[in-house]
């Protein structure tokens, strides 16, 4: 019997200050989540921000744990952010804010991607 394939998922979130997309991607013993915005992502831990930071890109982090880990993208709503590029802090994202909070200021600044 053949291993399966990884198992990836892509929807629209609803925030209250527009719509993002919600990733997920997972393979044997492993997953991350992200959120995806215009402007910018939060994700979960397995994003590097001092590479994102060199591009000047948005991106907040948040961490699960093993108890809690961050599996789909809505895991990252409650989650904390531990971590941020200069450019995710310029937009009034801050570490202790959660992932939701992070989202909502991403999408209110309405920035397009590159």
């Amino acid at each position: 019997m053949s291993d399966p394939l990884p198992r990836t998922i892509s929807r629209p979130l609803q925030f209250a200050n527009g719509c993002a997309i919600g990733i997920s991607n997972r393979w044997h013993k492993g997953q991350y989540c992200v959120i995806l915005t215009e402007a910018g992502l939060v994700g979960c831990g397995i994003y590097d921000v001092k590479t994102a930071g060199e591009f000047g890109q948005a991106v907040a982090i948040a961490r699960g744990t093993p108890e809690k880990p961050l599996v789909e993208p809505e895991d990252l709503f409650e989650a904390r952010i531990v971590d941020l590029t200069p450019r995710a802090r310029e937009l009034g994202i801050r570490t202790g804010m959660t992932g939701r909070e992070a989202v909502e200021l991403l999408l209110a600044a309405g920035e397009p991607s590159t």
